[in-house]
């Protein structure tokens, strides 16, 4: 039986219980019981594991390998497996066992998993999944979506390291038999290309339909898709609609959480465009509380009692809803109960913004907490603040705000942005915004970033970023007056500054080759920046690409055997000369 494909090669059952056994064998004989997985590859992350389940291991997720997020659980697991950093001392891939294990039923209350929340209002939180949980979603999601799927591989441009794509590329699939492409795809160019070998569907994210370029031939994909998922954020209308043009497939949003696992699901139509309703997943039940609070029961749950949402909603049809915003975010500022939801809506009413997000920053004690708020301008707005500056800007929207909203709750704090930041998951977390207030008011050095995709393939690690370079850059400033262009060492340098924050690089800078700048970097427009490195050769490749084609490309090379430095920039000066 088929399983899939790791870079053209045809991986069949024999090998995937063969990698079952090895990690099973790896494990059994290891203390504790929780560990943290982490890899880039599908296939064998699901060999990975279903073999620990087998031995009695919880396994806990995490959506990246920063140092914060290994921090985060290195106080919960007793060990670590896959591409951890070697800090945290990750057990080695294992060999291929020729033994045979008598593969046992779990029960279902074996606790199998340990997730986390995206961390959209706040710190992440750990959720723990029993092994009768996910059995119901992947249930769930072939009674809803099987037929679409059948003979179909699945592609997928999000990571199994958090739920939806666990399921949808990992679990489900496996419980179907149907085959996966271990690696997610990078780049449009190997989607489409991806897309047009056979019948098959996409499991992707909003961040990622959105920005389909349209200059690419699609019409491979057309032919052959079966179906399209989205998950992970809202997809607007135009966006859905957009990429059901493209594709030739609407794809399917997928509503829930990492608590709730899966509630609905809907599908735009461009003959029904006001129509936002959601339909229940089947099994799962949904009421409404009496402020329109949502609650949801089903087995996807850790229990059989009614769950709380921190979304409203109201209901359209039988057995359908709108969702109507989030009802968590009620703060109290001098005795006061403010509602964020409202002041963003107040925001988004006036004609200078685009898009907003607030949120109250902690204070030193004895002082009164501050409102945050974070501005996409529209032309409008773009137009004052070029003209008059942040200070006019920050007066006109509090007097928007004036009638509206308490005067304890007006803004103090404004920042203003091409994008609001989102991960790789599209979420717009807390973290990333309280990020963005500890940055100094001055001309900013390093563009708007949110890495889009992090994979391996064997020793070369790749990562995927999105760089949106402002117009206040500093480096812009006399390069050149009235047409700026981004310097080419400036390009130099914010990869391999990218590539420490991620990657355990050398220290020592050795040379570059093979420099090329093609086009220019302008401000406010959308670059990606694809980063590889080969760790045998110590060699750094980068690329910057748009829809326009590639900007720039080289390779950096360092000094293999000098201590790896984990973080921040070059430890050695990269030569300006060479990369002018």
């Amino acid at each position: 039986m088929l399983v899939g494909w790791r870079d053209g090669d045809v991986l069949d059952r024999a090998h995937f219980v063969a990698r079952m056994e090895a990690w099973a064998g790896l494990l059994e004989h290891q203390a504790g019981r929780h560990f943290a997985l982490y890899l880039d590859d599908s296939i064998e992350f699901g060999a990975a594991l279903l073999g620990a389940w087998q031995v009695g291991k919880t396994i806990w997720l995490t959506a990246d390998t920063l140092p914060a997020s290994c921090a985060s659980l290195a106080a919960s697991v007793d060990g670590f497996l896959g591409q951890f950093p070697a800090a945290h001392a990750p057990l080695p891939l294992p060999a291929d066992s020729l033994a045979e294990r008598a593969w046992a039923v779990l029960a279902d209350d074996f606790p199998a998993l340990v997730v986390h929340t995206s961390g959209s209002t706040g710190a992440a939180q750990a959720m723990p999944k029993k092994i009768s949980q996910l059995a119901s979603e992947v249930a769930t999601l072939e009674q809803l979506f099987g037929e679409h799927a059948d003979g179909a591989a699945v592609v997928a441009t999000v990571t199994h390291q958090h739920i939806y794509g666990l399921l949808f590329k990992v679990l489900w699939p496996l419980a179907a038999g149907r085959a996966v492409h271990a690696h997610s795809v990078d780049y449009p160019e190997q989607l489409a290309a991806l897309l047009a070998r056979g019948p098959c569907v996409l499991a992707a994210s909003p961040a990622h339909l959105k920005r389909l370029p349209e200059h690419i031939d699609w019409s491979g994909a057309r032919a052959q898709l079966r179906a399209v998922f989205s998950s992970g954020g809202p997809l607007a209308l135009d966006s859905a609609l957009a990429a059901g043009h493209l594709l030739g497939r609407v794809p399917r949003e997928i509503y829930g959480s990492s608590e709730t696992g899966g509630v609905a699901w809907r599908q735009r139509t461009p003959e029904r465009p006001d129509d936002e309703s959601w339909q229940g997943f089947p099994g799962v039940d949904w009421r409404l509380l009496d402020d329109g609070a949502l609650e949801v029961r089903s087995a996807h749950l850790a229990d059989d009692g009614w769950l709380c949402l921190a979304d409203r909603a109201r209901q359209t049809a039988p057995g359908r809803f709108q969702l109507l915003g989030r009802s968590d975010r009620i703060v109290k500022i001098e005795e006061k109960r403010i509602s964020l939801n409202a002041i963003e809506a107040a925001l988004l009413a006036t004609p200078l913004v685009l898009d907003a997000r607030v949120l109250l920053c902690d204070a030193p004690a004895g002082e009164r907490q501050k409102v945050a708020a974070f501005i996409v301008c529209s032309a409008a707005g773009r137009a004052l603040l070029d003209a008059e500056g942040k200070l006019a800007l920050n007066r006109q929207l509090q007097t928007a705000l004036g009638g509206q909203v308490d005067a304890v709750a007006l803004p103090r704090r404004w920042r203003y942005l091409e994008q609001l930041p989102i991960n790789a998951q599209g979420k717009t977390t807390q973290a990333l915004l309280l990020a963005l207030l500890a940055q100094v008011d001055k001309p900013p050095r390093l563009p708007h970033v949110q890495l889009i995709e992090r994979s391996a393939e064997g020793e070369t690690p790749r990562l995927l970023f999105e760089l949106r370079v402002p117009a206040n850059l500093f480096y812009f400033d006399g390069h050149f007056t009235g047409a700026p262009l981004l310097p080419g060492v400036v390009q130099v340098e914010w990869a391999l500054h990218f590539a420490r924050q991620h990657l355990a690089l050398p220290a020592r800078f050795r040379a570059m080759h093979a420099l090329k700048f093609q086009q220019p970097v302008l401000p406010d427009r959308p670059v990606r920046l694809a980063l590889e490195y080969d760790a045998l050769k110590a060699s750094l490749q980068f690329r910057y690409l748009s829809d326009a084609g590639q900007h720039a490309s080289g390779r950096i090379l360092f000094h293999p055997n000098t201590a790896a430095v984990p973080g921040g920039g070059a430890d050695t000066p990269i030569p300006a000369a060479s990369a002018c």
